[in-house]
């Protein structure tokens, strides 16, 4: 069975954060093999407007061609729209940090199973809101792979 994954920015770049650092490092191979579920149609990835937006702020060159390489393999492509704004608005105030809202909300809007990000402050704030506002299982790369058996 194929899980819908909608990875956030702070994924896409982990293979260019320190790599002598054991946690960044289990991340980026964990990424690898999100890579490979995508490519052997085991996940299929949302991309959105969002992450869009987020990769054409990033002054490396080089990363935005990787992201956007990477995104071009998603299978959906989430919008903003006025529902989205407005679940994100309610996440913010929840404690998300506004991209971070708006990442979330797309992720929901597009019906991800899984949100993947590397930032433990977002997994935690939505992990924090009440059971029934939350519509992700919200983890980190390695917390995914392991998981869903990668």
């Amino acid at each position: 069975m194929t899980v819908l994954i909608y990875v956030d920015t702070s994924v896409y770049n982990r293979p260019f954060d320190d790599q002598t650092q054991p946690r960044i490092w289990l991340e980026t191979l964990a990424f690898s093999v999100i890579l490979q579920m995508i490519e052997n149609n085991l996940a299929s990835l949302i991309h959105s407007a969002v992450v869009d937006y987020e990769n054409s702020r990033n002054p490396d060159q080089m990363r935005r061609a990787w992201v956007r390489k990477v995104t071009a393999q998603a299978t959906d492509y989430q919008r903003v729209d006025t529902d989205i704004r407005q679940r994100a608005s309610i996440l913010e105030k929840g404690g998300l940090k506004p991209l971070d809202a708006l990442h979330v909300a797309c992720g929901e809007a597009a019906r991800a199973d899984y949100f993947i990000t590397c930032d433990d402050r977002l997994i935690t704030r939505y992990q924090g809101l009440p059971q029934q506002t939350r519509n992700l299982t919200v983890c980190n790369p390695t917390e995914f792979v392991r998981m869903t058996g990668g």
